[in-house]
């Protein structure tokens, strides 16, 4: 269900339930947060893409799952809501910078699990939607992530129309990064991650992380001073040091 593969500091995980459109059960939900875990852990990886086999990038929750969990009793359902929260939690704190490969739909946890990550690419075909709505289910964890990355309004258009947005669309509310061509899109992504490797610093990304995902819900002065005490602590990084020293000696900087 998911292949996990790093190869010159890219961790690649791979959506591999193509026959099922790569929908989301308990199991491949659990093996996702898995991989999620394994490449954060992982010293050789500094950033991480995540793609999809198939025509579908992730359709979400699996229906027939979804079907069988109604015979739970709540206590179980909210186990397994649980584990599935966990799952998009790490994504939203990974410390290394992530990107969304989509070349085709990602519905509703699909579209979470896409819009989640740092940076998104997404292929002119490619479609996005939350459509629990429609089926009387409601996108409630991946709400909470969509409504600070797009805003409520924004949000409540996805959220509670069920609407399917072309991947333009979705570039025009920020959901997404950019649009490429399909017979472009494998390239441009792997430039892209090339260039990062090289040009930004690990450490400062895991702290800016970090520090972004706290902002929300405090107040700008407690957000100020936040920041201070980051500010303070990264000037002590290996890499803060290392960059500053190559600066003032005019030495070349690869990181």
């Amino acid at each position: 269900m998911i292949d996990v593969s790093i190869e010159d500091r890219i961790g690649t995980i791979l959506l591999n339930r193509p026959e099922k459109r790569n929908a989301l059960n308990n199991e491949m939900a659990a093996k996702l947060h898995e991989a999620l875990v394994q490449l954060k852990n992982d010293d050789t990886c500094k950033i991480v893409i995540i793609k999809a086999n198939g025509d579908a990038f992730c359709a979400g929750a699996d229906l027939a799952y979804l079907q069988l969990l109604q015979n739970n009793t709540y206590d179980e359902n909210l186990l397994d809501s649980r584990q599935l929260m966990e799952m998009y939690n790490t994504l939203y704190h990974f410390p290394k910078i992530t990107i969304a490969q989509v070349e085709g739909p990602a519905m509703a946890g699909g579209c979470g699990l896409a819009g989640l990550c740092d940076f998104c690419f997404a292929t002119p075909n490619a479609q996005f939607g939350y459509t629990e709505v429609k089926i009387g289910f409601i996108p409630a964890i991946v709400s909470v992530f969509l409504t600070r990355k797009i805003g409520e309004n924004l949000a409540k258009q996805l959220l509670l129309t069920g609407d399917i947005i072309t991947a333009e669309e979705a570039l025009q509310m920020h959901l997404i990064t950019k649009v490429v061509q399909a017979n472009a899109i494998e390239e441009e992504v792997q430039l892209f991650v090339k260039k990062l490797i090289k040009t930004v610093s690990g450490e400062s990304i895991a702290l800016t992380k970090q520090l972004m995902a706290t902002f929300p819900g405090i107040s700008i002065i407690e957000q100020l001073a936040l920041a201070a005490t980051y500010n303070a602590k990264a000037r002590s990084t290996n890499d803060c040091k290392k960059g500053i020293s190559a600066f003032l000696n005019k030495e070349k900087l690869t990181w």
